[in-house]
């Protein structure tokens, strides 16, 4: 078992780690002692973007005050190595990106079998985030992806949460894709019979033993309505009724 930190974001505009709403505190908590780092790329073959994410997060997390013996990055490069490398770390991130893009390459590592018997800290970010659900909403997000037929919104994640997330709110809340609103005109129609939690920056779920808290200001959008259900500095057990 480990416990699952699921954010839009762990990391503010600085570049620091988030204070808000206890993570700082709680990552510091679960992290003590040496860590055996592992970040996980979502571009697996973009070796550069990689290596920049990878070297923003490791800095962020030495900064706030973790104890980094050793850190390594999962890409393209070392995917054979995959198992032994989750076996030998007890923080593990998943990055942010593109979700069908970084849910290919989970699939090809076979990462959801070699997190069944893992034991650390779980760290997912964005897309990671996403990707972590019994079933991913996969919101269009690259021009062409709303038209596209043969593109899936929904497929099979590796089920480590219920729920399915929309990050960075206040980011995306406008955005237009293909000339279309993704929030109003996308996500609301595709929430019809699904819950989709949504998440600005800053905001997480604690996830251990079965337990699930939202931490932070969170909308619900549920059958195309759309409502808040946590303010900043306030807890929200799961399941929502």
């Amino acid at each position: 078992m480990f416990t699952l930190f699921l954010t839009s974001s762990p990391c503010g505009h600085d570049g620091a780690i988030f204070e808000k709403n206890g993570f700082r505190e709680e990552l510091l908590r679960q992290l003590k002692g040496e860590v055996r780092g592992l970040y996980i790329t979502s571009s697996p073959d973009d070796f550069y973007g990689s290596e920049c994410a990878s070297e923003g997060i490791r800095t962020a997390m030495q900064d706030c005050g973790i104890n980094i013996s050793c850190w390594t990055l999962l890409d393209r490069r070392n995917i054979t190595l995959a198992h032994s490398l989750v076996r030998e770390s007890n923080l593990i991130i998943l990055g942010g990106g593109h979700v069908p893009t970084q849910h290919k390459f989970f699939q090809e590592m076979f990462l959801r079998e070699a997190l069944l018997v893992y034991e650390g800290v779980l760290l997912t970010i964005s897309a990671g985030s996403m990707n972590c659900a019994d079933e991913v909403y996969s919101i269009p997000e690259l021009p062409g992806e709303i038209r596209d037929p043969n593109y899936k919104r929904f497929f099979r994640g590796m089920g480590l949460t219920s729920i399915q997330i929309l990050p960075h709110y206040y980011e995306w809340k406008d955005f237009v894709l293909d000339g279309m609103k993704v929030y109003n005109e996308v996500a609301a129609k595709d929430s019809m019979g699904k819950r989709f939690y949504v998440f600005p920056d800053g905001t997480y779920l604690y996830s251990m033993f079965g337990y699930e808290e939202i931490r932070g200001e969170a909308f619900l959008m549920e059958n195309g309505i759309f409502r808040k259900i946590c303010e900043d500095g306030q807890r929200v057990l799961l399941p929502i009724i």
